[in-house]
């Protein structure tokens, strides 16, 4: 056989990156960026999911105490408002009987069967703080107990059928209720009624 010439090994020239190793550290610089942006995506999908779970959980909360509140009725009138008072945090838990006292009396006084229903749970939202006293915080003493208090507009209606065969007569509630988180637990931390 013949003898084959020898190939001997060549050099780039210019002693550079080619073509293909521009193309591999662009590929590599992509697929960075594209981790990097899916992780992002994924983390703020995954704070919004956390978010409305916990809003969720305020909004019950409000259901339940509100629904405690306009089905109160002369036979159920001590527990309620032991269970009404169990759920209140600061200012509201304070204050608790002389708020609720001249109701608790109206109830007795009628002898009342009531019936009520939540109608509707929002979750108010601020998109600038007020300024003056109605942009601070309802009460700066849940600041040191309540990891964040958020507020819930409440519509509720409840029948009372009075003794005496009275007409019964629709009450429409319209309630502003402060929702505070201490220590897990959600309280209710403000009691209002609108107009």
């Amino acid at each position: 056989m013949p003898d084959e010439p020898k190939v001997e090994p060549t050099q780039d020239a210019g002693g550079g990156i080619s073509g293909y190793g521009i193309g591999s550290v662009v590929l590599g610089l992509v697929s960075v960026a594209a981790a990097v942006l899916a992780f992002m995506i994924w983390s703020g999908h995954r704070g919004e999911v956390v978010e409305r779970t916990y809003q969720t959980e305020v909004l019950r909360t409000a259901a339940d105490w509100t629904s405690v509140l306009v089905n109160m009725d002369k036979d159920s009138i001590d527990e309620s408002l032991r269970t009404l008072h169990d759920g209140t945090v600061g200012q509201l838990n304070a204050d608790f009987e002389s708020t609720v006292e001249p109701f608790k009396q109206l109830v007795a006084k009628l002898q009342s069967q009531t019936t009520g229903q939540v109608e509707s749970v929002s979750i108010e939202s601020l998109h600038h703080q007020l300024p003056g006293p109605e942009g601070a915080p309802p009460q700066p003493e849940l600041s040191t107990v309540a990891k964040r208090t958020d507020t819930v507009l409440v519509v509720a209606t409840s029948v009372s059928q009075n003794v005496g065969g009275a007409e019964p007569r629709p009450v429409r509630w319209n309630l502003r209720l402060g929702v505070s988180d201490v220590d897990g637990k959600l309280l209710i931390s403000r009691l209002e009624t609108l107009r």
